[in-house]
């Protein structure tokens, strides 16, 4: 039986501590929280979107950044298998709109107790309120793994150890970067670091007086200078520094590369379901029906309330002009509006907002049959601290469970 340090009780570094205790190995599982699985805690707006229900051949299309790398960990340990084993320990889920999985109670605190009781089936030993300061190695030269230093200068033999302390975001579960710095002092390289899967912030001044206006089935187009680099259907939300929503989320995770550059523009179909040709007998049947009224007075049927003051400024056409008086070109340069409501995005909001870190440990160094360092015998990596990222929806923690599996089974 050979000793196994996890450092991280998030939901890579629970599983990878489950699968190296089933392999008969002695577990010790480090948090440096009060409590594990702050970051689950959270997710899915506390209900915790445990993965997707997709084929699992569909997965690899989610994910931005290192889906080939991810092969043999998905496919080790796929998402119906991640269903069948909170599912086999009492863990009821259910599937919701884009295949989303919950836990039926839609208590991420479930999720979370679930993996507890299976840490203490597995005679996994927790450690919480321990942070590790470095990860140590057989001297003199850098060789395999033989322990960790905790801050208190302890330190604590080991045959093996799994890095899983996660990214930067959400900095308030504990997420400070510990990881990475353990890698770059073994040699490791680390990617870029981004916040991702984050809203954006934008540079009209009127945004502000939009804030908490929700818009449901619109289609929004990001594009820089005349390419198209996202375009999808869904929701997203106003806010007072720009915008958010599912829609924002998933576009801040493929636009990510563009945006130090230059600003981006947006445009929000905000009647994706009508052609323009359509719309524009729809305004115009709206506008025989109050022919004599204001056009700042018309529009009632079109848009939400907050939204109203927006289009009549964006329009050009003055709120007091009667309806009947109205030009073609006028009326047609609304339904241009709203067709393309314009958006221009400055910037990303920082990692407190941002549910995933994209860049890490670079894939390039680490074996992606294991989750075994190249370079350094006896260490592994699992979750987020790797250089892997996915759009929402389930997608993430997919890879942490993966991964965590794959690193917790294959030392030997």
């Amino acid at each position: 039986m050979s000793k196994v340090i996890v450092v991280g009780g998030g939901a890579a570094g629970m599983m990878a501590s489950i699968w190296a205790a089933r392999k008969g190995h002695k577990v010790l599982l480090l948090e440096k929280n009060e409590k594990l699985g702050k970051k689950i805690y959270i997710t899915g707006k506390g209900r915790c979107n445990l993965t997707n229900a997709c084929e699992t051949e569909a997965l690899f299309k989610q994910v931005m950044r290192g889906g080939k790398f991810l092969y043999s960990a998905f496919y080790s340990f796929t998402n119906e298998q991640v269903i069948a084993f909170f599912e086999s320990y009492g863990l009821a889920t259910k599937i919701e709109r884009g295949e989303r999985v919950f836990p039926s109670s839609d208590h991420s605190s479930d999720v979370i107790r679930t993996l507890q009781q299976i840490l203490k089936k597995e005679k996994v030993e927790v450690r919480l309120h321990t942070q590790v300061k470095e990860i140590l190695t057989e001297q003199p030269e850098k060789g395999r793994v033989s322990g960790v230093r905790l801050a208190d200068h302890t330190v604590l033999g080991a045959d093996a150890a799994v890095i899983a302390t996660g990214g930067c975001s959400y900095v308030s579960t504990g997420s400070d970067g510990d990881g990475y710095r353990f890698a770059e002092s073994l040699g490791h390289t680390v990617t870029q670091l981004r916040p991702s899967l984050v809203p954006l912030e934008a540079a009209e001044p009127w945004i502000k007086d939009l804030q908490g206006l929700s818009l449901r089935n619109v289609k929004v187009r990001i594009r820089k200078e005349k390419k198209v680099l996202y375009e999808e259907f869904g929701e997203m939300l106003f806010t007072h520094y720009g915008v958010s929503g599912p829609l924002i989320l998933s576009a801040s995770g493929i636009v990510n590369d563009y945006m130090d550059k230059m600003p981006l523009f947006m445009e929000i179909d905000l009647k994706p379901a009508l052609t323009r040709e359509q719309l524009d007998k729809r305004i115009l049947r709206d506008f025989e029906e109050n022919q004599n009224r204001q056009f700042k007075n018309a529009v009632g049927k079109l848009f939400p309330a907050k939204l109203i003051p927006i289009i009549l400024m964006l329009s050009g056409i003055c709120p007091d002009k009667k309806v009947n008086e109205i030009t073609r070109e006028e009326r047609l340069g609304l339904v241009e509006l709203i067709k393309a409501f314009p958006v221009t995005l400055t910037r990303f909001r920082d990692f407190n907002e941002a549910i995933i870190t994209r860049g890490g440990v670079s894939v390039r160094e680490v074996n992606p049959s294991t989750m075994e360092s190249k370079l350094v015998p006896g260490l592994y990596f699992a979750g987020e601290v790797l250089d892997l990222d996915a759009l929402t929806g389930g997608f993430n923690l997919q890879i942490a469970w993966s991964t965590g599996y794959l690193a917790g089974d294959s030392i030997p």
